[in-house]
């Protein structure tokens, strides 16, 4: 459940904000807050805001920008001319109002794989006499085989091999920083240094194969890196 506030000096588009929180089942309204001074002492309990950016006093670009350490936001404002400014501060979206349901829903959406992005920075397998723990930093690329999978680690670390299927990994993993090369292999893209010719040279000069199936969105993938 994603913890957020809602702000806007107006009453009337206040309340439509909380009328389509209360409708997103991974939502959850922690306040309705008429001003950017109201909602500070709420800030450190969500993980996001839904912000008018033209308010009295504090706007909500002054907000953001006051903020050392803010929760995820999203703008929302009569004002298209305030959008640029919005990226800058890195807001998941910008709401030009009016806005629909199905405007608000995908800014939610997207706000919702954000989070998911940030929180996950690690991977946890369970064996039958232990846990253990590896950090997506640390991956340089994973191989199937048979049940299991063996995750090749950075810093000289041993291989971590356990029951595990690849398309279940593959899944779990972010998609923006790893990627499947292979019915065998997946890759962290942050360690693929070259690619063509139907194969990938990571850190340190290996190379592995990439499958015709998986070439394109690798290579759509890698180029956005």
């Amino acid at each position: 459940m994603i913890k957020v506030l809602a702000i806007d000096d107006e009453p009337l588009a206040l309340r439509q904000m909380e009328s389509y929180i209360e409708r997103i089942p991974f939502l959850e309204l922690v306040k309705c807050c008429y001003s950017a001074a109201e909602a500070t002492p709420y800030l450190s309990q969500v993980d996001a805001i839904f912000t008018d950016i033209n308010m009295p006093g504090m706007s909500g670009m002054d907000l953001a920008h006051s903020l050392k350490d803010p929760p995820f936001i999203i703008f929302t404002t009569a004002y298209s001319e305030y959008a640029l400014e919005g990226y800058k501060v890195d807001a998941v979206d910008y709401l030009l109002k009016p806005f629909s349901f199905d405007e608000f829903l995908s800014a939610a959406q997207r706000l919702r794989s954000r989070v998911g992005r940030k929180a996950k920075d690690h991977i946890i397998f369970k064996t039958d006499y232990k846990t253990i723990r590896v950090s997506l930093a640390d991956i340089i690329y994973v191989e199937s085989m048979s049940e299991y999978i063996k995750l090749h680690l950075q810093g000289g670390q041993a291989p971590v091999l356990v029951l595990y299927s690849l398309k279940r990994l593959s899944d779990e993993l972010p998609e923006e920083a790893f990627c499947r090369i292979h019915r065998s292999y997946i890759v962290s893209l942050h360690h693929v240094e070259k690619a063509g010719g139907g194969k990938v040279v990571l850190s340190g000069g290996l190379q592995l194969p990439v499958g015709d199936t998986f070439r394109q969105a690798f290579m759509h993938k890698w180029a956005s890196i």
